[in-house]
């Protein structure tokens, strides 16, 4: 009889499911996971503004109350149904009536652990597509200038770099520059 040898083969791991989507409103669960999504980011050097983390009760609070802002909409990525980071789509005031064609995008991040999935691009474009059905005709957004990953990405879906800020921000003493960027989302949009 011949010898039969065990199939060692590990089974592959099922593909991750990927979500992209606006929230209105924050469930415990969501909130608990945005916290700590914001908190890897922040602590890797990806954080919107925060060098250090500022604790769970102020990140409850400032994501509580982006959702209460009329001209903020935040926007969550989700692996496997958890979110791990979120970006916001903020929209012109109604005063300003000179900028009302084009929105910003900011405050986008990945945490750390849920990199490599194309989260970031996928987030990106379901603010652009938001943003887009609105009628903007232009996207802007910044970056600090030690953000390769990210420039890269901007620069890959065809945001173009307009403008560099010398003193844009101070991280743990140093000045870091900044770069700014703008798409036009409009079919047959055009800058002037």
């Amino acid at each position: 009889m011949p010898e039969t040898q065990a199939d060692t083969t590990q089974p592959e791991a099922p593909p991750h499911t990927m979500q992209m989507e606006r929230l209105t409103e924050l469930t415990d669960e969501d909130l608990a996971a945005l916290c700590e999504a914001t908190d890897a980011a922040i602590i890797d050097g990806g954080g919107f503004g925060w060098v250090a983390p500022p604790g769970r009760q102020a990140l409850e609070r400032y994501f509580r109350g982006v959702l209460l802002v009329p001209e903020r909409e935040l926007y969550v990525a989700r692996l496997d149904g958890v979110v791990v980071g979120s970006a916001q789509l903020v929209r012109p005031p109604r005063n300003n009536e000179a900028q009302a064609f084009a929105a910003h995008l900011m405050h986008s991040f990945i945490a750390p652990y849920a990199r490599g999935h194309g989260l970031a691009r996928l987030l990106t474009l379901r603010v652009e597509e938001a943003a887009r059905a609105m009628g903007y005709h232009v996207l802007n957004l910044d970056v600090r200038e030690t953000q390769q990953a990210a420039i890269a990405l901007y620069k890959s879906m065809g945001y173009t770099a307009w403008g560099e800020h010398p003193a844009y921000a101070r991280v743990r003493g140093e000045t870091i520059r900044g770069m700014f960027f703008y798409k036009i989302l409009q079919a047959g949009g055009r800058l002037g």
